[in-house]
């Protein structure tokens, strides 16, 4: 089975015109466009079902309880987590990342301890452990970057000496490296030290099985994954979550309150509390069996040819003028194309491509140490999925030519 050729019909937007123009979407590493099978889930329950969750006892509120709560179990089925309980629901990656931070790491970090990030982290990875380690003390350890866009590994060993937490992308939202996961999951758990994964741009792209990758904790967003906005997860062993105090106070978050104090609830609501978006976990639940129908290997063969002939075409149409960040072997990648061409700045590039309904990201994409690195303030990242086809980068080849006409002095 193969992606099917029409596959964009079933993406609503991807039939609109931009500047005249048939849109070409380019920048799923940012949010990914939704399917009529997420749209209309969510549409289903506004307006036949818009009840809140295990609060009440009348039909539609036990059918609101039982579409999340299958949605959980569906999400949990697709990383091959352990248990449905292990799924928790945070609006985005971002807050499962400062929760994993100010519970877990608020209660087992200090002065003396350490944890290991590594140079190509998206902000939302770096910044909660730097604001907890100016009240902590705690030491925050960088992996760093090998020439060729991978991470330099040689002195893996002795970073983690001492190291409580390793948190690493699994995939580059601006390199489109594959980092080997697993393998510093070993090196973490022989040192000692839990591993966290940032699955934001892996989970949307490749079969994610959290038992084979042997991590702790993993993060990751709806939005990037055909589901809606607004709706994130983080997964973690159940043992380490019954352990973790909660994230956030008030309702559905206990099992007792009294003027002494609180009994926190089980997991996974012991991390839910407040109503929760009811239809965006919905969505992500259609969002996920979506995917499942397609398959996931499916898409990641799809991506690494659609990726492979990307490098092709551009390098073909435009030489030694564009130059593609991150690993040049497409195994080693996903399907991120962080771009320089020419001279031109990343921000007008984008602008002129914009004029030809492409749709591309242009500045740090929220990974300012990793710009550093690269010796660049910015750069222009197309990100293929799924919906993208060869004539996309066609399109985004053809358009480039005529920027660099544009621009050129």
């Amino acid at each position: 089975m193969s992606i099917p050729a029409n596959i964009k019909e079933q993406f609503p937007l991807l039939s609109r015109k931009v500047h005249g123009k048939p849109i070409v979407y380019l920048d799923s590493a940012a949010s990914s466009q939704k399917p009529d099978a997420v749209l209309s889930a969510m549409d289903t329950y506004y307006r036949q079902v818009n009840a809140n969750v295990h609060r009440g006892a009348y039909e539609i509120a036990a059918e609101a309880t039982e579409q999340m709560e299958t949605a959980r179990s569906d999400i949990a089925k697709f990383i091959n987590a352990y248990s449905a309980n292990e799924i928790i629901f945070t609006k985005n990656a971002t807050e499962a990342f400062n929760l994993v931070a100010r519970s877990w790491g608020a209660r087992n970090l200090g002065p003396d301890d350490a944890i290991l990030i590594t140079d190509m982290e998206h902000h939302a990875n770096i910044v909660p452990w730097q604001i907890l380690a100016e009240g902590l003390g705690f030491e925050i350890r960088w992996i760093p970057l090998g020439d060729d866009g991978t991470l330099d590994l040689t002195n893996l060993d002795e970073l983690l000496e001492g190291v409580k937490l390793c948190s690493v992308t699994a995939m580059s939202n601006v390199l489109g490296t594959l980092n080997p996961i697993r393998k510093i999951s070993d090196a973490a758990h022989a040192a000692g030290a839990l591993m966290l994964m940032d699955g934001s741009q892996y989970v949307p792209h490749l079969p994610t099985d959290v038992a084979d990758l042997d991590v702790d904790f993993m993060c990751f967003t709806g939005h990037k994954m055909c589901g809606p906005t607004g709706i994130g997860v983080l997964w973690a062993r159940a043992e380490i979550l019954d352990a973790m105090p909660p994230f956030l106070g008030g309702g559905e978050m206990i099992l007792d309150v009294k003027k002494s104090g609180f009994v926190a609830n089980e997991i996974p609501h012991k991390f839910e509390a407040g109503t929760p978006p009811i239809a965006e976990i919905i969505g992500l639940g259609a969002a996920v069996r979506f995917l499942d129908s397609l398959g996931m290997k499916n898409i990641r063969e799809h991506e690494i040819s659609l990726t492979k002939y990307a490098f092709m075409k551009l390098k073909e149409c435009h030489g030694g003028d564009i130059q593609i960040h991150g690993p040049s072997e497409i195994s080693k990648r996903g399907g991120v194309l962080s771009i320089a061409y020419k001279d031109v700045h990343p921000h007008d590039l984008s602008q002129v491509l914009d004029q030809h309904g492409i749709c591309v990201r242009a500045g740090h994409h929220c990974a300012k140490p990793l710009m550093r690195e690269l010796g660049v303030g910015a750069t222009a990242r197309a990100s293929l999925y799924l919906y993208n086809t060869e004539s996309d980068i066609d399109i985004l080849a053809e358009a480039l030519g005529e920027a660099g006409e544009l621009f050129a002095f």
